[in-house]
């Protein structure tokens, strides 16, 4: 079922969960994250970044889209990250149901502007729109020093801007960072902080970085008003270590062999994701129909001994 992102997340928030928005580089994690997803009985936001877009092509969205339409859980499908207002309207043309414009690291009243801008554009042709107040550093931080030049969401910012924006649902910045953190540094969520901001906004929240946070401190962070949890790195390094794995064998060469365990580590994190974030099973809140004939249950194996 193809949703916006304010159709999948409020039902969310309103229901005490939160949806896993996980970003996909191709294809093939797009295929399995949707199959895990039906698997769990989890609704589920397709992300892809700026990159991710610029890697798969503007033709893959129609495949995307299709997926998710004929998927038995809901799925929206969201540009991450967006930069510019050109951008975001180059996505919502494309087929984009869902828009994140990140303007966090411009002045305060620059980022409202923009984001206001992007939701008129937006709402008046029913896609929904993600924006960011606070910072939660680079990608990949490389020290524990870079962590500490955060700026944590203030109560009274995030319920002004909500107004002057009239955005969907709000990336806040309560303690977590983008990416891999570094060794020895684990990220501690602001708890206290996303209750007063839930407590001063009427949107769902999102919390950025979910990879290599706690799982105890996001699912806490859920019950206090987190709607949307962002994953990557800990899918996407499931996936490669994986890949590597199969990859020292020099006889593997058909992607049907090489392809399937680095998928189904893939899946493993997926499927754990939506448990921390109490989305498994969440699928019955939307007019949730179980999953029969779309996906097959044969194997490439299977196919090729045909």
């Amino acid at each position: 079922m193809l949703m916006s992102g304010a159709e999948v997340v409020g039902t969310a928030y309103r229901h005490g969960f939160a949806v896993p928005a996980f970003n996909i580089s191709d294809y093939g994690m797009l295929a399995a994250l949707v199959a895990e997803c039906e698997a769990a009985e989890s609704p589920v936001i397709v992300s892809i970044h700026p990159a991710e877009w610029a890697l798969v092509g503007d033709a893959f969205l129609s495949s995307a889209r299709e997926l998710a339409a004929g998927a038995s859980v809901p799925v929206a499908i969201q540009l991450d990250h967006g930069s510019t207002f050109a951008q975001v309207v180059g996505a919502i043309r494309l087929g984009f149901s869902s828009v994140m414009i990140d303007g966090s690291l411009l002045p305060y009243e620059q980022n409202v502007a923009l984001t206001r801008k992007v939701v008129e554009a937006a709402h008046s042709v029913g896609v929904s729109v993600e924006a960011e107040i606070g910072t939660i550093g680079p990608r990949d931080p490389k020290s524990a020093a870079e962590m500490k030049d955060f700026s944590y969401t203030t109560p009274e910012e995030a319920a002004a801007f909500v107004a002057a924006t009239d955005v969907d649902y709000l990336a806040i910045a309560v303690g977590t960072a983008h990416g891999v953190y570094p060794p020895g540094v684990e990220p501690e969520l602001k708890l206290d902080l996303v209750s007063q901001i839930r407590e001063a906004v009427d949107v769902p929240l999102v919390l950025h970085g979910g990879s290599g946070a706690r799982d105890a401190e996001v699912s806490e962070a859920v019950r206090r008003g987190i709607a949307k949890v962002n994953i990557s790195a800990d899918m996407k390094s499931a996936y490669f270590v994986a890949l590597r794995e199969v990859l020292t064998d020099p006889k593997q060469r058909e992607p049907h062999d090489i392809y399937p365990p680095a998928l189904d580590a893939m899946r493993q994190v997926v499927r754990h994701k939506a448990e921390v974030c109490g989305s498994a099973g969440g699928a019955q809140h939307y007019g949730y129909r179980p999953a029969g004939l779309r996906a097959p249950s044969w194997t490439a194996a299977e196919v090729l001994d045909y």
